[in-house]
């Protein structure tokens, strides 16, 4: 599907952000733009402002930045295709199909939703019924509100093998089929797949039924039942309450993902909205996709039986070859025996808080579970411990995640099968050897160097000026580098405020428009005041990087733009890798010189060694660049 940028401004200029955004947010004129309190902070004064005649809105306070779409997929968590369909059907414009068979396949999808609705329709009409009484006082017993019941669409199958059919003839009954209502086996009439069981909706990111769950009322099996896989539904690709807990996510800046849809139900009934269950399977690899572009660590928080440990550390398990900088997991353990639906009502919402606070890191919950797997006694079982650790550090693909973990890993086992030390007062201090021909050291020794004043500094003031020029004036020439370093650039320590917000709004600009190019990034900026520092880094081509080089016309400029942006994105990974290992090489120094031991002096070395090899790719970046 091609959506080129004059197709999604014309989808702009139809829609009233402030209209938009006045749907869920309370919104105040202010002469020609409106004000509102930011839904992506909490806050008391206005300091959110919305501009209808540039299409854009701003929060002074959080810097929270976007037109229409990104308001969509912020705010409604939608994903920017899902937002762009949403918004075209309220502009009344035709999203472009990418082909004649995709544009049937929305219209056959469209239809099928239409199944599912009425459905969900005639669940709850039969919930409401003399026929639900005991589901209702099923319900009830649960501590499920009616409030929460409508809000989630709570419904009833009856006990009949047609019931559903009936109500649904005016669907033809292979549709009834293929939405996952009936059963079709070999040449028997189709009948109904759903009996004597509360039924749950099952809804898309955008609020729309396409499937749902079913608990049995009284005895039998299986206690829960799922939709099949359907043109509308992919179990291992939705996540269940997805379409609440996103926008509530960004209230509270964490996602919690439980096992199952009445543990989501009854922490909402807590207050708690902000939680997603898969629906029967493990994690897959999309769902966590989903949840990461939520937030960057969700919290897992499963029963504290064996099942659910098991559960979670697949969860690890399928998480570890995707992780990448910035984006982990969080495990909170559960008391055994005990569902959250236990916690919110022994101790309440704030009880449930508190268990969710004592999360562990990933890191820590493969530790611990490898730890107590068995007795570490022999050498043999260490060696098999060690093993173990280390094939899970290189399970991850992203380089220097998989160095964190290793390092994390060799530290760990270092503290835990750690020699006696002898008694300080019998310990004879370590001095280095003098020069040889020499019967005296001449100088200090270089590496009980104390920090240099950069590396003591990086972390609070940031990297240096020239190298944040170079990195911006070249995401500038090539703004698809934007996209494809999001999470390292939000983790660089820009010590320029100027600078820091350029390189926020630039960012927040390409995450709204794809295909952005230099020249439609300058637009956006033009009416900012980081128009001119923008401008400056642009003609500043002499700086010493392919990137920052103006691209003549010829033959070469294609392979010379694809140099530039290799070269880009290595130098975002040197820029952003640095101060992390001159944080720990400057607390390495201060550790080597308070102990004076071998481990200090060989882990104090490693990372100078490493600062030293990431000076040299800076160098060679820029001595590429003249040649």
């Amino acid at each position: 599907m091609t959506l080129t940028p004059q197709w999604l401004d014309e989808l702009r200029s139809r829609i009233t952000l402030s209209t938009l955004i006045g749907r869920t947010v309370k919104v105040i004129r202010a002469g020609r733009e409106y004000k509102a309190c930011c839904p992506f902070h909490n806050e008391k004064t206005p300091s959110f402002t919305i501009n209808d005649e540039k299409g854009f809105y701003h929060c002074f306070g959080c810097s929270a930045h976007g037109d229409a779409i990104r308001w969509m997929t912020d705010q409604r968590g939608l994903s920017f295709m899902d937002a762009v369909k949403e918004l075209a059907a309220e502009a009344g414009m035709e999203v472009p199909a990418p082909d004649p068979r995709a544009a049937k396949k929305a219209e056959e999808q469209a239809s099928l939703r239409d199944v599912t609705q009425a459905a969900a329709d005639w669940f709850t009409q039969q919930l409401g019924s003399s026929n639900g009484a005991p589901a209702r006082e099923y319900l009830a017993k649960r501590g499920i509100s009616e409030a929460t019941r409508k809000a989630f669409g709570f419904g009833l199958a009856p006990e009949s093998r047609s019931a559903l059919k009936e109500a649904l003839k005016k669907f033809p009954t292979a549709m009834l089929v293929e939405a996952g209502m009936l059963i079709a086996v070999d040449d028997k009439e189709p009948y109904d797949r759903f009996r004597g069981r509360l039924m749950i909706p099952i809804r898309d990111a955008r609020g729309r039924v396409i499937a749902f769950g079913g608990r049995i009322l009284g005895d039998g099996e299986p206690k829960y039942l799922n939709s099949p896989d359907t043109p509308l539904f992919d179990k291992g690709r939705t996540l269940y309450n997805l379409d609440k807990a996103s926008p509530a996510s960004r209230q509270t800046n964490r996602i919690i993902v439980v096992e199952g849809y009445m543990d989501v139900i009854a922490l909402a009934e807590a207050g708690i909205a902000d939680a997603v269950a898969p629906l029967g399977t493990a994690l897959t690899e999309n769902q966590l996709g989903m949840i990461w572009r939520m937030v960057p660590v969700p919290v897992l928080c499963f029963d504290g039986d064996s099942a659910g440990q098991k559960a979670a550390m697949r969860a690890a398990m399928r998480a570890l070859p995707l992780l990448r900088p910035g984006f982990s997991l969080a495990f909170a353990t559960l008391p055994a025996g005990q569902d959250p639906d236990d916690i919110v009502r022994a101790r309440g919402a704030t009880g449930f808080t508190e268990i969710l606070e004592d999360a562990q890191p990933l890191v820590e919950r493969l530790w611990a579970y490898e730890v107590a797997a068995g007795p570490l006694t022999t050498p043999e079982e260490r060696a098999a411990l060690k093993t173990r650790l280390l094939a899970h550090a290189d399970a991850i693909e992203d380089a220097d995640v998989r160095h964190h973990y290793r390092e994390a890993f060799r530290e760990r086992l270092d503290a835990l099968f750690a020699r006696k030390q002898p008694e300080r007062g019998l310990r004879q201090p370590w001095t280095p050897n003098p020069p040889r021909g020499s019967g005296r050291r001449f100088g200090p020794d270089p590496r009980l160097q104390p920090p240099a004043d950069e590396t003591r500094s990086i972390g609070q003031a940031g990297i240096s000026a020239p190298y944040i020029a170079a990195l911006i004036g070249g995401l500038l020439r090539y703004p698809e580098a934007l996209r494809r370093n999001e999470e390292a650039l939000t983790r660089l320590p820009v010590g320029d405020p100027g600078d820091a917000e350029l390189l926020g709004v630039m960012l927040d600009s390409a995450m709204c428009r794809e295909g952005l190019d230099c020249e439609g990034l300058l637009a956006i900026l033009e009416p900012m005041k980081v128009y001119n520092r923008a401008t400056t880094l642009l003609r500043a081509d002499g700086m010493h990087f392919s990137f920052n080089r103006r691209l003549e016309s010829s033959d070469e400029a294609a392979a010379a733009r694809e140099t530039a942006l290799r070269d880009l994105d290595e130098y975002i990974g040197v820029l952003v890798t640095q101060p992390e290992i001159r944080e720990r090489l400057a607390q390495a120094t201060a550790d080597f010189q308070r102990t004076m031991d071998d481990e200090g002096l060989a882990r104090q070395q490693k990372l100078r060694a490493m600062d030293e090899d990431l000076t040299r790719r800076l160098a060679a970046l820029s001595e590429s660049s003249s040649q």
